[in-house]
C-alpha cells in the first residue's frame, strides 16, 4: 500500500494544527525577520535615491580647488568651509560663455542660530532642482525681492517657530551662539519652503546684495570707492542699487548647460583655466554632482551594508530556529513516522513530508512578514519623511526585494533536508519500539 501526495499532505497539515503554537511561533519569528531585511533593504534604497537626488537638474558645481567631496559637501550640503572663494569676475565669465545656459551664485559664511545663510539670486527658487528634478515650493510666502528679506527651509521654521513677517538677526560666522551679529540691519522673513529632505531644509537664503549690504565695513581696514558710497547713503533713505552691492567674491557657482553633449568641453575649459575663459592667476575646480555624489557615498554607504548584513543574519536566525524546532519534535514524531511507514509511506515520502513542513512555514513566514512590512511602510513612511526626508513609497517589491524573497523560500527548503534526512534513516523497528 503506498500513500498518494495529497494524503500526505494532508496529514501534514493535521499534524502541524496538532503543533499549532510551537508552529505559529516559527512563522512569527520568521516573519519579523523577513519585515527587518525587507525594511532595511527599502530604507536603503530609498537612502541612496534621495541623497543622489540632493541636488539634480545641476550640470556643474564651480569653485576654488580643494577636492571633488570638499566642493559637493560645502556648496550643496552646507558642511565645512570652502578653502578659497572665487572672484565675482570669474563667475561672470563662466556666465558669459556660449555653452552655458544659466548660472546661481552662492555665498556663505554667515548663520543664524546655528543654520547656514547663503546667499544667491533669486532666479535660486526656478533654477534649484531636487529629486526627480522638482523645483522648489513655498509652504508660504514668497521669494525675497528686496534687501534684508529672508526664505527659510521647513527645518528652520519648525524648530525656530518662524513665520513669516518675523525678523531675524544674522550672525557673523558659524555657530549657535554669536558675539558677532548683524543686528543693526535685521531681516524680515517673507518666505518658508516646502520640506524637500535636503539641505535646503536647513537653510536661510537672502540675497547677494543683502549679504554685501550686512558686511560693509566688517574686517576692511579701509573700505574700497564703492563701498564708500553705500557708506555715505546709510543716512538715508535711498536703497542701494544693485551696482553698489556687487559682490567681489562668491563661495562656488551652480552651472547649468544648454546641451548635455557641452557639458565636457564646459568642465574642461573651467579647470583647465584657458581656452576662452580669462581668468587671469586665478585657478578653478568644476565638478559634476552626480559623480561627485557618487563618491561620497562610497565613504558613507558602508553602514547601509552592515545594516542589510545584519538584517541577512536576523534571517538566518529564523532559518536556523524553524530547523531546530522540527528537529526537536522530531523525537516526538517517531512513532508518527514509524505509523506513516506502517501504512505504506516510503521513505523518501517521509522525508519530502517534513521538507514540505519546512518550506511551508517559510512561505507563511515570507506572507506575513510582508504584510508586516507593507504596514510598518503606511504607519513610518510620513513619519520617516518628517523626520530624515526619506520617502519610502509602498510600491510593489522591486527585483532586488524578490531576489531576496527568493532566497529565503530556497532556504527554507534546504532547512527541511537535514530533519527530513533523520526522518529518513528512522526505521520502522525503532518507531514501533518502546523504550524504557
Amino acid at each position: 500500500m503506498t500513500l498518494n501526495l495529497p494524503t500526505l499532505l494532508r496529514l501534514s497539515f493535521k499534524s502541524l494544527l496538532n503543533r499549532r503554537l510551537t508552529v505559529f511561533l516559527s512563522v512569527l519569528t520568521i516573519a519579523f525577520s523577513v519585515a527587518l531585511l525587507l525594511t532595511v533593504e527599502r530604507v536603503r534604497t530609498e537612502a541612496r535615491t534621495s541623497f543622489n537626488q540632493t541636488i539634480s537638474g545641476t550640470d556643474l558645481i564651480v569653485g576654488a580647488p580643494s577636492g571633488d567631496i570638499q566642493l559637493l559637501l560645502y556648496s550643496v550640503f552646507q558642511l565645512g568651509n570652502a578653502s578659497a572663494n572665487m572672484s565675482w569676475k570669474a563667475a561672470q565669465e563662466i556666465s558669459a560663455m556660449p555653452e552655458v545656459a544659466w548660472t546661481l551664485p552662492l555665498a556663505l559664511g554667515d548663520s543664524h542660530k546655528g543654520y547656514r545663510v547663503m546667499g544667491t539670486d533669486a532666479a535660486y527658487f526656478d533654477l534649484y532642482k531636487y529629486g526627480r528634478k522638482q523645483p522648489l515650493s513655498f509652504a508660504s510666502g514668497e521669494p525675497f525681492a528686496d534687501l534684508y528679506q529672508a526664505v527659510i527651509g521647513d527645518e528652520v521654521a519648525q524648530k525656530l517657530g518662524y513665520q513669516v513677517g518675523d525678523k531675524l538677526v544674522i550672525a557673523h560666522g558659524m555657530g549657535k551662539h554669536s558675539f558677532k551679529e548683524h543686528d543693526d540691519k535685521p531681516f524680515t522673513l517673507v518666505g518658508v519652503l516646502e520640506r524637500t529632505g535636503t539641505p535646503v531644509d536647513r537653510s536661510v537664503l537672502v540675497s547677494l546684495q543683502s549679504i554685501e549690504a550686512i558686511h560693509i565695513g566688517w574686517g576692511k581696514p579701509a573700505l574700497s570707492d564703492i563701498r564708500a558710497r553705500f557708506a555715505e547713503k546709510q543716512g538715508s533713505t535711498a536703497q542701494p542699487d544693485a551696482e553698489v552691492l556687487q559682490p567681489e567674491a562668491i563661495t562656488a557657482l551652480l552651472v547649468g548647460v544648454k546641451k548635455k553633449t557641452q557639458l565636457f568641453k564646459v568642465q574642461r575649459r573651467i579647470n583647465e583655466g584657458g581656452q576662452g575663459l580669462k581668468v587671469v592667476s586665478e585657478p578653478l575646480q568644476a565638478v559634476m554632482p552626480a559623480v561627485a555624489l557618487q563618491q561620497l557615498w562610497k565613504l558613507v554607504g558602508v553602514a547601509e551594508n552592515a545594516l542589510l548584513v545584519v538584517a541577512g543574519f536576523v534571517v538566518i536566525s529564523g532559518l536556523v530556529g524553524l530547523m531546530s524546532v522540527i528537529l526537536t519534535g522530531l523525537n516526538e514524531r517517531r512513532r508518527e513516522i514509524a505509523i506513516l511507514r506502517a501504512i505504506g509511506a516510503r521513505p523518501m515520502q517521509v522525508m519530502l513530508l517534513l521538507v514540505a513542513e519546512a518550506f511551508i512555514l517559510t512561505l507563511l513566514g515570507l506572507l506575513l512578514g510582508a504584510g508586516i512590512f507593507y504596514l510598518l511602510l503606511l504607519v513610518a513612511a510620513p513619519w520617516v519623511y518628517e523626520i530624515w526626508g526619506i520617502w519610502l513609497p509602498v510600491t510593489g517589491f522591486s527585483l532586488t526585494e524578490l531576489k531576496l524573497l527568493s532566497i529565503i523560500a530556497f532556504a527554507g527548503l534546504l532547512v527541511g533536508l537535514w530533519p527530513g534526512i533523520r526522518a529518513y534513516r528512522i526505521s520502522l523497528a525503532e518507531g514501533l519500539s518502546v523504550r524504557l
